[in-house]
């Protein structure tokens, strides 16, 4: 393998195992800024090495689908994302191509066209749809195609209308963002703290777990509200000839629309227009990290059209964190629940991007050698992507004399055992398996929403249960002592029995879940569900070599390394015996209904579908696929059987050819579903 195909792989990694931390766990990890810097380079190295791209890339996607428990909605109009521009330059280079793209002359400022700006809100995204004026369904973006019903829960958004004015069409889906204030959010942390409970971290997250409640009426109390911005399916609607015609019709219609939206006949006055954006963005009672902008007229979007993942006709400009100056007043060592320690700074507190913050990241040991900074200096403060604040330098001119070095301590704050850095990583992690916080971290992992989804397990009662004894590990959660629970403070008879019946239920969870639940590095919940799929139980992949890991298409060589040496750790043996003796499901999720009444030819076969069929659905051909006993995936490898070939699907075949895949149009994958054999 090249150093090039090394580096896409690991990237598709890192930003596969980022994309679902933000959009399926509502917990990103690192700075928007940092994620985004993975994304231009791997979409940069895609097209400069056209062979290596794939149809599947994490960079082409838009969301992830839903994990929960609330039904599937798919989108009659996809709901697609945005291509970012991170500075002035790439902004003008996007009006550019589209200048270019419809006929006119760039250097000439030809055809002219008027353009749109719209604040990007920092929410979750979702699509109302109404019929006959009533609101019948609201769902969330996902992954673009399909998302989450969450109807019930949208009705408690007091900006959301149930019915729409007089003169509504008979239907029509709208597309905006739903978001917590920070007015808002502000009050529901004072609650918290009042009812000693913690924190919430920022408003966009918990907007998003907000929105995601399983009962409504937990929703109605998180005040979220909503902007309308755009249009998906409508049936029997106006005549609209431009964005800011769209955005008014959706005003008469008693939806919430930005008032902040303007309007430009020349891009510089664009540019400037982001520039007063930039300056004032905190004088919003809301959260945005950016400017949409867009082509105004709708005739004009029709003709740009759409990349895999986003509209060519607009763009969302990524505001740069505020920063700011105050004095460092020290620097501690937190553990996280992986047992990595993080160094962070305790700040005097001052306002930034938002709110006022009095602690920030200082990633590792490296960046505080790196940046040199000590405590009592003046430090230059930011938030990371709005989200994470973190110091970015000191200011030396202020620098008092005499001001040591800080060093590393060797110890965990935790527990008091060693801390170890491997050679050559940037990590430094906590050496005892058993350090309270590790244990604590895994077992609320294991009990979240994205895996086994134990209600009533949330961290206050993880740490009580870890305190008292009665937890040491996720496997606990399966033989708790519920009598000594029931003679705790604040557990009556109701609040236990519920405990135990949700514990009960997660048993159940399919493997995909466990698997995530189980934190095993690198392992996020789509490589948790192709593991799961590709091996059948958990007995499977306990017996899988390390070239069988490496065969399965979406994992690589450094998931599978890193899946390989966990199984094999004593400590995991043990665990996975716990969890089985305790009668945790091991199986995955069963394939389409009806397989077994379908001959199994396609066993052990692997079949990538690419471009579009005459006679298949892509989901259909897949289903084909599967229902028959093979697998699937969505991209092609040495390991692939046969590449289906569709119109529009060049990429792959080349990818194919190079490989020695064997290439079958739609004629010959009939005949394959039909006997198992490949032609001729």
């Amino acid at each position: 393998m090249s150093d090039v195909e090394s580096r896409i792989d690991e990237l598709r990694v890192l930003v596969g195992f980022h994309f679902d931390r933000y959009h399926a766990e509502d917990d990103p990890q690192i700075p928007d800024a940092d994620y985004d810097a993975l994304v231009v380079e791997l979409r940069t190295l895609e097209a400069e090495y056209p062979n290596l791209a794939t149809d599947d890339s994490p960079a082409l996607r838009v969301g992830v689908p839903g994990r929960s428990t609330f039904d599937e909605v798919v989108h009659r109009v996809p709901m697609r994302s945005l291509d970012n521009a991170f500075n002035v330059d790439e902004m003008r280079a996007w009006s550019e191509r589209v200048l270019r793209r419809l006929g006119g002359d760039p250097g000439n400022g030809a055809p002219t066209l008027s353009w749109t700006c719209e604040l990007k809100f920092d929410g979750l995204a979702v699509s109302l749809r109404y019929v006959d004026g009533l609101l019948v369904q609201a769902a969330t973006r996902g992954d673009g195609r399909a998302g989450e019903d969450v109807t019930a829960n949208v009705r408690t958004i007091g900006d959301v209308p149930t019915r729409l004015s007089e003169g509504a069409p008979p239907v029509v889906e709208v597309r905006g963002e739903v978001y917590m204030g920070l007015s808002a959010f502000a009050a529901l942390n004072l609650a918290q703290v009042a009812a000693g409970q913690k924190e919430y971290v920022n408003p966009r997250n918990t907007a998003a777990g907000s929105l995601r409640q399983k009962d409504a009426a937990v929703t109605a109390t998180r005040d979220l509200s909503f902007w309308a911005y755009q249009l998906g399916e409508v049936v029997g609607g106006p005549e609209l000839g431009s964005h800011g015609d769209t955005l008014a019709w959706l005003a008469t219609l008693g939806l919430p629309v930005n008032e902040r939206m303007e309007r430009f006949a020349d891009f510089e006055d664009v540019v400037d227009h982001v520039d007063r954006v930039a300056a004032s963005r905190h004088d919003l009672d809301y959260e945005i990290d950016g400017v949409v902008v867009k082509v105004d007229d709708l005739g004009l979007q029709d003709r740009l059209g759409f990349t895999a993942r986003a509209p060519r006709w607009a763009i969302a400009f990524k505001l740069p964190p505020e920063e700011r100056t105050t004095r460092l007043l020290d620097i501690e060592v937190s553990i996280g629940p992986g047992g990595q320690a993080t160094p962070f700074a305790r700040l005097q507190p001052v306002f930034v991007g938002g709110s006022t913050v009095a602690a920030a990241t200082l990633h590792n040991a490296d960046q505080v050698r790196q940046k040199d900074v000590r405590p009592g200096d003046v430090v230059v403060v930011r938030k990371a992507g709005d989200v994470i604040p973190e110091v970015l330098r000191p200011v030396l001119a202020e620098r008092p004399g005499g001001l040591p070095i800080w060093t590393f301590p060797t110890s965990c704050p935790e527990c008091g055992e060693p801390l170890s850095r491997t050679e050559g990583q940037a990590a430094t992690f906590c050496t005892n398996h058993a350090c309270p916080r590790q244990v604590r971290g895994r077992i609320e992992h294991f009990a979240s929403r994205g895996a086994m989804d134990i209600e009533g397990f949330g961290e206050q009662r993880v740490d009580l249960f870890v305190g008292e004894g009665l937890l040491d590990d996720v496997a606990g959660v399966f033989t708790l002592d519920y009598d000594r629970i029931a003679a705790m403070d604040g557990f009556g008879e109701t609040s236990v029995n519920n405990l135990r019946r949700a514990v009960e239920d997660s048993r159940a969870r399919p493997l995909g879940r466990l698997l995530f639940g189980l934190r095993i590095p690198h392992v996020g919940t789509t490589v948790a569900d192709l593991m799961a799929s590709a091996f059948g139980d958990l007995d499977g992949l306990e017996a899988a070599s390390l070239e069988d890991l490496e065969a399965v298409d979406g994992l690589g060589p450094i998931i599978a390394a890193s899946v390989h040496g966990w199984i094999r750790l004593a400590s995991s043996g043990d665990l996975l015996a716990r969890l089985r003796s305790a009668g945790v499901n091991l199986v995955a999720e069963a394939g389409p209904a009806g397989d077994a009444d379908v001959p199994q030819v396609l066993v052990g076969l692997s079949v990538v579908v690419t471009g579009t069929l005459e006679g298949f659905s892509r989901d259909e051909a897949k289903a084909a696929i599967l229902a028959r006993g093979g697998r699937s995936p969505g991209s092609i490898s040495a390991k692939t059987t046969a590449l289906v070939v569709g119109e529009g699907g060049g990429s792959k075949a080349t990818r194919a050819g190079d490989l020695g895949v064997p290439i079958l149009n739609e004629a010959a994958f009939v005949g394959l579903l039909a006997t198992g054999e490949l032609p001729g």
